[in-house]
């Protein structure tokens, strides 16, 4: 058997708290070690979750030559320059999203991994679930019809997160768009296969960063995709596509309500649905799993890479389009 993965994790963030847990619980990843810029914190979450070396500094992670990959659960602020050190260390990078905070970080940061002959991935979990695999074969093989609309939300009540809680810093890489519309565009790139020709988005702002954003996206072939995130409405994550003969419905994309029972939708033009429940690992260990496979692949330059790169193209477009107010062209 392959040996597993030797995973460093860089920071403490909360996210952090749900994904290590399953690579623990994974048989292709070892968590060893973890830093933080304080050593009490990295060594109190050492402790918590049974990692045996704490590290008081991202550097240091980084000369550890028993880590082979490093998880980066930063600021979206914070992820380029440490993904392009990592990768330079001849690390694995595991990157939380978004990838970056615009499409120029981005393309950076996927030439170093090249380079540098590294795998980065972007840390979207719901895409290697095999839910999203079994909608996507739907939506691919015609059963919809000819595909023409793809809707999706994705929003929670900020209300009760802190003041200088990081998606509400601009200069962190904050705002609605990139912590949650990047689910909804990733999504429509990911059915459609093509960028979009022009995109258009409004959006309502606090502190320089999107509180809420709605958008919409022409694609060739008279197809089109919308999309809402945002901080200010009951939590969301569902999505549709739609074709000239039936619709795909799932009400929760992002990560199942029931765990044991990932569910979605067929609704046919006679009015009538279909249930389809496909069960898979928890979409943290999903994830984790696909990242470890891809290394085994040793295929760094992945189509994963692709699709992130073009949803922070679309991204850039759309906060354009927001603050400018016109719509906004894709090269």
């Amino acid at each position: 058997m392959t040996p597993p993965v030797r995973i460093g994790i860089m920071g403490t963030a909360r996210i952090a708290r749900t994904v290590v847990p399953q690579m623990a619980l994974s048989e292709r990843a070892e968590v060893v070690a973890v830093a933080s810029r304080s050593l009490d914190k990295a060594r109190i979450f050492a402790g918590e979750f049974g990692i045996p070396t704490a590290y008081g500094s991202y550097e240091s992670l980084l000369t550890d030559n028993k880590v082979d990959a490093i998880y980066i659960p930063l600021p979206p602020s914070m992820h380029c320059e440490w993904t392009i050190k990592a990768a330079a260390a001849g690390k694995h990078v595991l990157c939380e999203k978004p990838l970056a905070i615009n499409a120029s970080q981005a393309r950076q940061m996927i030439d170093a991994a090249i380079r540098h002959q590294i795998v980065l991935l972007d840390a979207v979990m719901w895409y290697h679930t095999a839910r999203a695999e079994a909608m996507r074969e739907i939506v691919h093989s015609g059963h919809l019809g000819e595909v023409r609309q793809v809707t999706s939300a994705f929003t929670f009540p900020g209300n009760a997160l802190a003041e200088d809680n990081l998606r509400f810093s601009a200069s962190l890489g904050g705002g609605s768009l990139l912590d949650l519309g990047w689910y909804c565009i990733g999504m429509s790139l990911w059915m459609l296969q093509r960028l979009p020709e022009r995109v258009f988005a409004t959006a309502q702002w606090r502190n320089d960063i999107d509180l809420k954003m709605n958008g919409i996206l022409w694609f060739p072939q008279d197809q089109m995709a919308s999309f809402e995130s945002g901080f200010n409405a009951v939590r969301r994550r569902w999505m549709e596509v739609a074709g000239t003969n039936a619709a795909l419905v799932c009400d929760d994309f992002t990560k199942p309500w029931n765990v044991d029972k990932p569910r979605f939708w067929i609704h046919n033009a006679e009015g009538t649905s279909e249930q389809k429940i496909v069960t898979h690992p928890p979409i943290e260990r999903c994830l984790v799993d696909a990242f470890c496979k891809l290394i085994g692949s040793g295929n760094v330059n992945h189509d994963w890479l692709t699709l992130s790169l073009q949803t922070q193209q679309v991204c850039d477009a759309l906060l354009k389009s927001a603050r400018s107010g016109v719509v906004e062209s894709l090269p």
